[in-house]
């Protein structure tokens, strides 16, 4: 069962890590990032900052889609992480549900819109958001889980 649904281009951190693993109840991550699956180097980082008591699963967006779609992680508490909510849209548009997804930090190397200090946009994270709003996909800002999560609109 998906327990959470997170951009954060820091992927798995301490605020991850830690913080929503313990909120959450997390038993697996899953990073969802059609580049990242592929590189070794940036995949063991990962390993190093996912808790111990939590599974990692580093797919790309079409395995992550066919595994969640096929019911591969029903039985266990599943915490999605995303660089980007382009990937979020895909994973939409493929069938996979989700109750909510929280957006926490989302930079961009071309700003064109920022909706709050931890959440600054390029043209095409504006496009996917308004996107995902307008499929009906709930969103969230919410950094922490401590944190009252604020309603979002694109």
């Amino acid at each position: 069962m998906i327990v959470g649904a997170r951009v954060d281009f820091r992927l798995i951190h301490g605020q991850v890590g830690n913080l929503w693993a313990n909120a959450r109840q997390v038993s697996r991550f899953m990073v969802v990032d059609d580049q990242l699956c592929d590189d070794a180097v940036q995949k063991q980082v990962l390993r190093m900052a996912t808790p111990a008591s939590c599974k990692l699963s580093v797919l790309n967006t079409e395995k992550a889609c066919e595994n969640i779609l096929a019911g591969k992680y029903d039985a266990q508490r599943l915490f999605i992480v995303v660089k980007k909510p382009e990937t979020y849209l895909k994973m939409v548009k493929a069938g996979v549900k989700f109750d909510e997804i929280i957006l926490g930090n989302i930079t961009s190397m071309d700003i064109v819109k920022t909706y709050n200090r931890n959440i600054n946009c390029g043209q095409d994270d504006v496009d996917a958001l308004t996107e995902l709003q307008s499929l009906g996909v709930p969103m969230v800002i919410q950094l922490t889980p401590q944190n009252n999560p604020e309603k979002f609109t694109a």
